[in-house]
């Protein structure tokens, strides 16, 4: 007869888990017989073998001392510390010493190993398993006729059904003639299903497919495959059909050949039969050949760290034609760019001085009209860069530093070239004290500028512009010698503490910071035969004097806390010399350094004494609502020349995003534009239930919505749907998009709707 044995006094797993090679049994009674240990559970208390490494629980346990095997029957379960997998089941076997056993009417959970990445929908549900019998083999498990979801049970939303599992905690899990269905309706058939499940989740493997629909391109499909070559390579491969246009293809090959060096090649290319006109024709160009928009475009970026102090960097970008950009790009930011820039080089600091080796290409595209583009070459330029350095300690403080460059340089346009290779020389350096009285600050500088081109213009007679047809290059160099004298007196501040209103804060603090700058250029008296390559070639001369006013507000908590929650700054030059030296070209836009650096937006057509009020407000009052204004207003037209607004709001769930801009300049120098962009929703992307959210731009001159795009979202405890609607309606654009994505959370997604072009 068995006799009660308390072997422990509380069914839990005890706090201090046993040694190695230490092995615990509890149970309400137990009976020893030869080699068997028999455990039984009553009165609540279960019977229970703990190890190091796992522990196994049941009603009735069995356990052979000599083949080290235990045969549990009745609400077994199984838990493994290390990994924190746990099995429940009917009954089963297990070999403590081989940690190999066999579960029947199994189930359990996995904790769940979460590689976050950009888009990625995540849960931290652990993964559920179910099926008639498993086997656990030493590092892995069989699960027979079962399926698995990371769904919250009783009622998953998704499964994954197949004949057998065979999973390796931390490492993967394999299905083969797999079924996923959503809310039991079967969606997809997998031959093999390979998911990752430990720190590198880099598997080669078919990606799933991708649907949608255009009214430009007509249904599109797709499905790709991704390569993990090995440790520092991987490549992806991606095909989509447009139905009624041809087959495009995406190329993302990634690498990091060192520690110190790493590298990412792009390519999106579209094989184009043809346009199609309403009818379903083929449009003809006036040769009767069939008109075709297709392109390649491909981007490389690159870095590296060199022996001795070097680094170098690479962002290299080709389009075959402006005219493919604005037919097949997917993003509507990417088809109004109408841009390609590439630049690499190699860079080297010691101490106050930087080295610069670089190439460079910059390519503007006027229109889709084959070759109408201006392009820029650095071919290639050498700078050395010296800081600022206190040379002087003295009663008279003294700071010098310098820019010096040497290039090779190539410009091109429809109808101006220059010589395969102009060379330009550059030294300026510059020498800065400052002096201080009564919280007045007086800094002074001196530049002098020596620069030395091998090609110029031929001199331009009065009203012609610069860089048209009638324009030509020389071989007679020019050299340019300016010095430039710069003084900023900057005033005392002005500030004041007053009562905040309560919602804002405790106190409030209300500064004013003036400011005077002057500034001249002289000696440049060949500006109109200067080429232009970069912002370094428009330096004219000029006599001038800047008023600036700045006003800040901060804002004190009660936790002690400091915040700036308005700056507005509102300035304005003042020209005493309106031809700038003579620069100055009436009836044509004319941009110098000194314009540039008030304002982004051209002003000077003629010769003119001021500037346009320039005011630039930034608000801030709390973490719900930004503003940023900047507006300049023009004397001369009576009228506010460009006007940009961005407001921002956050409230909750609820966000919007308002932007305006305007110019209302002169003709000559800025085209009239006004454009309203609008952005609101409620959610985010991951955000459990119901998000949506739209966006607008919309062109008041031309009246015509330009881009427009709505997306609604739903996400569960474990997949999300989304769906999103496109309109494209400018240039050669028009076209309505449908496209659709499903994730399932912490392993990925499919569709059609990529991560870039999600309004969140």
């Amino acid at each position: 007869m068995a006799v009660p044995v308390i072997i422990c006094a509380s069914p839990a797993i005890p706090a201090d888990v046993p040694a190695p090679n230490d092995t615990r049994f509890y149970a309400y009674t137990q009976e020893s017989r030869g080699q068997w240990k028999y455990l039984r559970s009553a009165k609540g208390m279960p019977a229970r073998i703990v190890t190091s490494q796992f522990s196994i629980e049941a009603d009735e346990i069995d356990y052979n001392s000599g083949t080290h095997v235990a045969v549990a029957r009745g609400h077994l379960k199984f838990e493994h510390f290390l990994n924190g997998d746990k099995i429940q089941a009917d009954h089963g076997v297990y070999n403590l010493q081989t940690q190999e056993g066999k579960f029947y009417q199994v189930s359990g959970t996995s904790p769940t190993k979460i590689v976050p990445r950009p888009g990625l929908l995540i849960t931290t549900t652990p993964f559920y398993f179910e099926g008639k019998w498993a086997e656990r083999l030493k590092d892995r498990y069989i699960i027979h006729d079962g399926f698995l979801t990371d769904c919250r049970v009783p009622k998953p939303w998704w499964k994954l059904h197949a004949p057998v599992f065979d999973i390796i905690p931390d490492d993967r899990a394999i299905a083969r003639n797999a079924v996923f269905t959503l809310k039991g309706v079967p969606m997809l058939f997998l031959p093999v299903f390979y998911r990752p499940l430990g720190k590198n989740d880099r598997q080669s493997g078919f990606l799933t497919p991708n649907i949608g629909n255009s009214s430009l391109f007509g249904f599109m499909i797709g499905a790709g495959y991704y390569w993990a070559i090995n440790r520092s390579y991987d490549a992806t491969y991606r095909i989509q059909d447009f139905t009624s246009r041809g087959y495009a293809h995406t190329v993302d090959f990634r690498g990091r050949p060192s520690q110190k060096s790493d590298f990412n090649f792009m390519l999106y290319g579209v094989n184009d039969r043809g346009k199609l006109n309403p009818n379903g024709t083929y449009a003809k160009n006036p040769d009767g050949s069939i008109v075709k928009q297709g392109g390649l475009e491909f981007n490389l970026t690159a870095k590296t760290e060199l022996p001795d102090g070097w680094e170098g960097k690479l962002d290299l970008n080709y389009l075959s034609s402006y005219l493919f950009r604005q037919a097949f790009t997917q993003s509507f930011n990417e088809a109004i760019y109408n841009e390609t820039d590439s630049i690499g080089y190699l860079q080297k600091h010691i101490t106050d001085y930087t080295f610069n080796i670089a190439f460079q290409r910059q390519q503007l595209y006027e229109s889709t009209l084959p070759n109408d583009s201006i392009t820029i070459q650095k071919l290639p330029s050498f700078e050395v860069i010296g800081k600022q350095r206190q040379i002087s300690h003295n009663w008279l403080p003294l700071w010098f530093s310098f820019d010096s460059s040497t290039a090779l340089l190539r410009r091109q346009e429809p109808d101006f070239q220059t010589s395969n290779a102009v060379n330009r020389e550059r030294i300026t350096p510059r020498v800065t004290t400052a002096f201080s009285f009564k919280g007045f600050r007086l800094v002074p500088s001196i530049s002098l500028d020596a620069t030395h081109y091998g090609d110029s213009l031929v001199a331009p007679q009065q009203n012609v512009n610069l860089l048209a047809a009638s324009s030509q290059v020389s071989r007679a160099s020019v050299f340019r010698k300016a010095g430039e004298a710069d003084v900023d007196l900057i005033f005392p501040s002005l500030e004041r503490v007053f009562p905040a209103p309560k919602w804002l804060g405790k106190r409030m603090k209300h500064v004013i910071e003036p400011r005077v700058s002057y500034k001249y250029v002289g000696g440049v008296d060949n500006f109109n035969r200067i080429i232009r390559f970069d912002e370094g070639d428009i330096l004219a001369d000029t006599n001038q004097v800047e008023f600036s006013l700045t006003n800040r507000l901060y804002i004190k908590d009660s936790k002690g806390n400091v915040n700036e929650i308005l700056a507005w700054q509102v300035l304005q030059d003042r020209y005493f010399d309106p031809t700038f030296g003579g620069a100055v070209v009436p009836g044509q836009r004319n941009v110098f350094s000194e314009t540039e650096d008030l304002t982004p937006f051209a002003f000077i057509s003629g010769l003119r004494h001021y500037s346009p009020v320039v005011s630039s407000l930034q608000l801030n009052p709390n973490g719900h609502l930004g503003v940023d204004w900047r507006t300049d207003y023009d004397p001369l037209l009576s009228r506010f020349s460009a006007n940009s607004t961005v407001v921002t709001t956050r409230w909750n769930q609820y966000f919007a995003n308002v932007g305006y801009r305007e110019i209302n300049g002169d003709p000559v120098v800025e085209p009239a534009a006004r454009q309203i962009q609008l952005t609101a929703g409620y959610g985010n992307e991951f955000r459990k239930g119901w998000n949506g959210a739209f966006s607008t731009y919309y062109d008041y001159i031309r009246g015509q919505l330009d881009y427009a795009t709505t997306q609604v979202s739903y996400n569960t405890d474990c997949c999300g749907f989304s769906v999103q609607f496109r309109r494209f309606s400018f240039g050669l654009r028009n076209e309505n998009q449908f496209r659709l994505s499903f994730a399932v959370a912490n392993i990925g997604s499919f569709g059609t709707l990529r991560n870039q072009d999600r309004i969140f």
